[in-house]
């Protein structure tokens, strides 16, 4: 194991064993280096690396603390994975994403309040209006989100949204040869939303997996391949 990996995990065992529990502040970097058996420079690289982890949490002018540890925070650091995946990769997060979120839709159909799904309707018919596909893609993420955020659990809402990134999200709907896609996602966000104001919890399941695999076939079409294969 490099010395770097093996800095951050005697970092990682003192937080598990309570020994820096969350919000608090790290010894000074001359301490903390003689008793971790570390060199200076290796505890910087991998205070730097669990900072990017989310796990610590730098102070201008205070020093470094270990942040709250909140699961939907340190999961935030997997948007970047989610961002770059292409073809068989962006495929398989689709593959989680049908196995998660029909059921956080059905959960939803009980919990949207009436707000919730007038604002719904509203992010709907802006949609249907959308200019360009950025603005279709903005509106396609916030549909989602507010029916993700319905449930109340952020780790399910920050992962779905990690499963689904804005980024992937347009190169998808970039790759896409036919003009009736953007449509063919309209009705099928219609009925979810259908689904959901009549708080019937098997459709609105129903409905998110249909429209789920079918961005699954579109990924497939932007590579030209019956199979997942890499986006041009």
């Amino acid at each position: 194991m490099a010395v770097t990996d093996q800095a951050i995990e005697k970092i990682k065992e003192m937080i598990v064993s309570g020994a820096l529990p969350p919000g608090a502040r790290l010894p000074n970097e001359a301490e903390l280096a003689d008793q971790l058996g570390l060199s200076r420079n290796s505890l910087r690289e991998a205070v730097r690396a669990l900072t990017a982890m989310r796990i610590l949490i730098p102070r201008q002018g205070d020093g470094t603390y270990v942040s709250g540890l909140e699961p939907h925070l340190l999961l935030e650091s997997l948007a970047f994975a989610a961002d770059v995946s292409q073809g068989h990769t962006a495929g398989q997060l689709l593959q989680i994403r049908r196995l998660l979120e029909p059921q956080a839709t059905a959960l939803a159909a009980d919990l949207l309040t009436d707000e919730n799904l007038g604002t719904l309707r509203a992010v709907l018919d802006r949609s249907a209006a959308a200019a360009d596909i950025e603005e279709f893609v903005e509106l396609d993420i916030a549909f989602h989100r507010t029916i993700a955020d319905a449930v109340g659990n952020p780790v399910l809402s920050t992962l779905l949204g990690i499963l689904s990134t804005h980024t992937q999200r347009l190169r998808i709907v970039r790759g896409i040869r036919h003009a009736p896609a953007r449509e063919q996602a309209h009705r099928e966000h219609e009925a979810i939303w259908r689904a959901l104001v009549n708080r019937d919890a098997v459709l609105a399941a129903s409905a998110s997996t249909v429209h789920i695999a079918a961005v699954e076939d579109w990924l497939a079409a932007g590579t030209g391949s019956p199979g997942l294969g890499t986006l041009a």
